[in-house]
């Protein structure tokens, strides 16, 4: 019996897929849970499994095909099916052969056909069951006593050969390989040299090179070298007899080798150096370069879209002196309570989002046209710039997590988006997001809110300004946060206040001790 696999919807509300690679072909044998394909959707790239166990049977996508959901992707037939398919071919020649009555024809079959002896009847008892049997290792015969044995008008029985004779010849044939092989890496080596020096001097006849040479050698020059570059030269793949030697006495020397294989480092380069992106004019072919919009980009496009013209935003923005975090950060490192856990300022600004939240909640919550809903749970997204475009995985309640679980979180979060491995479940019921571009050296910017939710805070980056303090202007470690708030739920007083609050934990962190 065969089973379909069809493509599931392994998101919310996803019509499509794009298939990037089979981890599978036709004949595999798979049992259930095994990765059967790997697809792009809107969301993420993801594994199906097989809930199937059996032999796959028929592929009905390629790699590169973009398909519906529902759409079968996967035959795959039962083992046993299988099995008999393969056994069917078999039974029916054994079958023909018992129809005919098994006339074949052997020394058995012609000794039973002697006068005076009864045949027994092919096929005339029960039908044994079928043993497949390994074919018998038959002795190495020489050729004289092959042709001996071979079948005449009297049956002879076979010569037999002793374990001595059966040694003898297996190490003559030994012997015999293994010198065609020695002469036949001797020549080929011999042929190379009298090549290359035909390309050193063209002028020269090859009948030339060749009568100058030792009759039964074979020209290459002794490489004097110290064991250590010899080592190095071996691990590197290098013949030594090309390095060009400096030292005494035609030495080759490290700084030898190191600059011949610099030398082949940079002809490598120069081969494969990237053409310039410029296209002249009068080239000829198109100057333009058409990409397909798909998978997360398609996704990413229409909800910006769907954002930016159905949600009125209004942005505010506020320079925080950051320096008390960035002195936080640094006694974070060194605790031994965070010992291993990568701690950056992004962590502090996620807990300040958290706190400000609590303390404002309308920036919380999501905006439909008949109500608002406000949410007493924070799954906080990290917006995430990746190979295959932006995403922004979320963090689910957020607000449970201590300090040191929320740095855990924060760095697998993001290790997963930029490895392509976030699941569509991480990426849904987002309620309020952070866009960290400081880490690109960006000041800061006006950020689109991400559909469903009402706000997002731009990250800027974080570096020494002069700052007054006191009366006095000294050095500080300065960012820059901006805020965009859907002005539907949040008024301008609220925004500035959330803001506000954000700003503050980032000025001093001492604050949250006070959640």
């Amino acid at each position: 019996m065969s089973q379909i696999f069809r493509l599931p919807d392994v998101g919310e509300g996803l019509t499509e897929a794009e298939i990037l690679s089979w981890k599978v072909a036709v004949g595999d044998i798979v049992a259930i849970n095994d990765v059967l394909a790997e697809v792009e959707t809107a969301k993420s790239v993801v594994e199906l499994s097989s809930p199937f166990e059996g032999v796959v049977q028929t592929l009905h996508a390629e790699e590169g095909e973009t398909v519906e959901v529902e759409s079968a992707l996967v035959t795959i037939a039962d083992s046993a099916q299988s099995e008999a398919d393969a056994d069917a071919p078999a039974d029916d020649a054994e079958e023909a052969n018992t129809a005919t009555g098994g006339a074949e024809t052997s020394p058995h079959n012609l000794a039973a056909d002697t006068p005076g002896e009864t045949k027994n009847l092919v096929g005339s008892g029960p039908k044994a069951d079928p043993v497949k049997r390994r074919a018998r290792k038959r002795p190495v015969v020489p050729a004289p006593l092959a042709a001996s044995s071979a079948p005449s008008s009297d049956p002879q029985p076979a010569q037999q050969t002793s374990p001595h004779l059966d040694a003898v010849q297996q190490e003559r044939k030994l012997l015999r390989g293994s010198l065609g092989e020695s002469i036949g890496g001797l020549t080929e080596r011999a042929s190379a040299l009298i090549e290359g020096g035909l390309r050193r001097f063209p002028n020269t006849a090859e009948k030339d090179l060749v009568a100058n040479e030792p009759v039964g050698s074979i020209p290459r020059r002794h490489t004097l070298a110290k064991p250590p570059v010899r080592k190095a030269a071996q691990e590197m793949g290098v013949d030594l007899a090309e390095v060009t030697p400096t030292g005494d006495d035609g030495q080759v020397t490290k700084r030898d080798l190191l600059n011949f294989v610099a030398h082949l480092r940079e002809e490598d380069h120069e081969d494969t150096l990237p053409e310039s992106f410029w296209i002249p004019q009068g080239a000829g072919g198109d100057r333009i370069e058409r990409i397909k919009v798909r998978g997360v980009r398609k996704a990413t496009a229409k909800a910006m879209v769907e954002s930016a013209f159905n949600a009125p935003h209004v942005s505010i923005f506020v320079d925080v002196d950051a320096s008390r975090t960035m002195e936080f950060v640094r006694s974070l490192k060194k605790s031994r309570h965070f010992e291993g856990i990568k701690v950056t300022p992004l962590l502090i600004l996620a807990k300040a989002v958290i706190w400000a939240a609590a303390r404002n909640p309308q920036v919380n919550a999501t905006w439909t046209d008949q109500e608002i809903l406000l949410k007493h749970f924070m799954n906080l997204g990290i917006a995430a710039a990746t190979p295959r475009g932006l995403m922004v995985p979320n963090i689910k309640d957020a607000q449970d997590l201590s300090l040191r679980e929320l740095a855990i979180a924060l760095n697998e979060l993001t290790t997963r988006a930029r490895e392509g491995k976030t699941q569509p479940a991480e990426m849904s019921n987002g309620t309020l997001t952070i866009t960290n571009i400081g880490a690109l050296g960006i000041d800061t910017g006006t950020p689109i809110i991400n559909p469903g939710e009402v706000a997002i805070v731009a990250f800027g980056t974080i570096k020494q300004k002069p700052w007054v303090v006191d009366g006095e202007v000294i050095p500080r470690w300065v960012t820059t946060l901006g805020g965009s708030f859907d002005h539907r739920v949040v008024d301008g007083d609220l925004s500035a206040r959330f803001m506000a609050d954000v700003a503050a934990i980032m000025e001093e962190p001492a604050l949250l001790l006070d959640e």
